[in-house]
């Protein structure tokens, strides 16, 4: 298993396992223009390949005040193996490097499989109200 960031000849393997893994997402989460405008930014797009394909992903995020976790995937042939884990933990050392004391993630309130994979890792739930709007 080797954890490193992204390079385009991943795309087609990371838009696989992203739509196998987020297979009800909705439009505005599509994985290639994702790719396009995290790429615009900066280069925090971690993989995790195993014999020749990608079996993890995990778009990272760092605005000087706070880390985020965004579409974090494992394959479902992979999970309960450690590769989550493994690729949650590496994240977070690029994110300290950068200088990034404190982590987010946002996770579906019914997703509470996910939820003890985090609790896992030392993630706590804060009570915070999150919102959002759509620019037009």
């Amino acid at each position: 298993m080797n954890i490193r960031k992204f390079t385009e000849q991943d795309r087609p393997l990371l838009i696989a396992l992203w739509e196998s893994s987020f297979p009800d997402d909705p439009p505005h989460n599509a994985p290639a223009p994702v790719i396009d405008a995290k790429l615009a930014v900066d280069d925090l797009i971690f993989v995790v390949e195993r014999e020749d394909e990608i079996v993890g992903a995990c778009i990272a995020g760092y605005d000087g005040h706070r880390g985020w976790l965004y579409a974090v995937a494992v394959a479902s042939v992979c999970r309960r193996q450690g590769v989550g884990s493994a690729l949650i933990h590496f994240v977070m050392k690029e994110l300290n490097l950068l200088g990034c004391k404190k982590v987010n993630l946002q996770l579906r309130a019914d997703n509470t499989a996910v939820a003890r994979f985090y609790h896992s890792l030392g993630f706590a739930v804060e009570e915070r109200m999150s919102m959002s709007t759509f620019i037009r």
